[in-house]
């Protein structure tokens, strides 16, 4: 059992990852309540802090308060690359077992983790913190995450009522089976699930921002719809490209063939002149199987890139300047 481990064992039980991003006000509290949360438990774990291209000398709290600290790492990007590619890194350097994730705002409790690690202990692969009673603006916040949801719900045909919640808990061998990119963090259970993972979720407190301003906003709701297109995509034709582009190809060339027939039955049968009674539609039959066979070719090419995918390149998703632990630096 997680919570019962020696820890003078060198093995890490428990990472914990948190992407920051202009939080220098929260980072004192933030830091002290993790320290008092994570020490009770008895395990070895780590505290990755992962600062994307923070302007407000976050990155420099976080050594005075960690200094001497092993427990701490800090990675620093080079510029803001967003929360995927901040988590991704995080998961990158993870050596924990079971890896829990949260803001670094004080809206996700740190005394909250006890119960996700022992609801992985009871057999789960991931589990997603669900804000039941959130407390910020209802036009602005609620509403379009209520929407998104519910449209992810529908998509993926996960029973999850809040993907945005940053308070999850994954055991190691999932999510580092698992390649981010774009806004894909917050699709981290649909993709797990993909791949045989078992999901729970379970209602966490989430208060009122104590200082700054929200980083989310309506535009980060409509870029949350853009990427439910690719997460269908990814989840229904990733490995078999040629079947979603080459269905598209078989409706143009279908409908295109069937407007040939049609001309070609009026010209022989009524006698009407095809380029004189259907000039337009004639050459909107010849664009349609144009268009069939350019679909066609693509999905064969997406099988070569999907290829290319699977043996994977090693390219990452953000630039590190700096990796920050205790008193050193590399």
């Amino acid at each position: 059992m997680l919570l019962r481990t020696d820890r003078k064992n060198s093995k890490l039980d428990l990472t914990i990852v948190l992407p920051v991003y202009n939080e220098v006000e929260t980072i004192p509290e933030l830091y002290r309540r993790l320290k008092e949360a994570v020490d009770g438990l008895g395990v070895n774990y780590e505290i990755i802090f992962v600062d994307d291209g923070s302007t407000d000398g976050s990155g420099e709290t976080i050594k005075k308060l960690a200094q001497g600290d092993p427990a701490v790492t800090l990675i620093t990007f080079r510029k803001n690359f967003g929360q995927t590619a901040a988590l991704a890194a995080g998961f990158d350097c993870a050596k924990g077992e079971i890896i829990v994730t949260l803001d670094a705002d004080l809206q996700n409790d740190p005394f909250e983790i006890p119960k996700f690690i022992k609801k992985i202990e009871d057999g789960y692969d991931i589990v997603s913190g669900w804000r039941k009673t959130r407390k910020d603006s209802f036009w602005l916040r609620r509403l379009p995450s209520y929407v998104a949801n519910w449209l992810m719900r529908k998509l993926s045909k996960l029973e999850i009522h809040d993907f945005g919640c940053t308070l999850k808990a994954y055991r190691k061998d999932i999510v580092k089976r698992i390649n981010l990119y774009g806004e894909l963090h917050r699709f981290i259970p649909a993709l797990a699930a993909n791949l045989g993972a078992r999901i729970a979720e379970i209602p966490v407190q989430y208060p009122e921002r104590p200082y700054g301003e929200s980083k989310y906003g309506l535009k980060r709701t409509s870029t949350v719809i853009f990427d439910l297109i690719t997460i269908k995509f990814l989840l229904s034709y990733l490995t078999r490209p040629l079947q979603f582009f080459g269905l598209l190809g078989l409706f143009c060339f279908l409908t295109g063939f069937s407007l040939g027939i049609y001309m070609l039955v009026d010209k022989f049968y009524f006698g009407k002149p095809i380029m004189v009674e259907h000039g337009p539609l004639a050459l909107l039959m010849v664009l349609l199987i144009v268009i069939s066979f350019s679909f066609i070719s693509l999905g064969l090419l997406g099988e070569v890139l999907a290829r290319i995918y699977y043996e994977g390149t090693g390219k990452k998703i953000y630039s590190i300047r700096e990796i920050w632990k205790g008193s050193s630096s590399y």
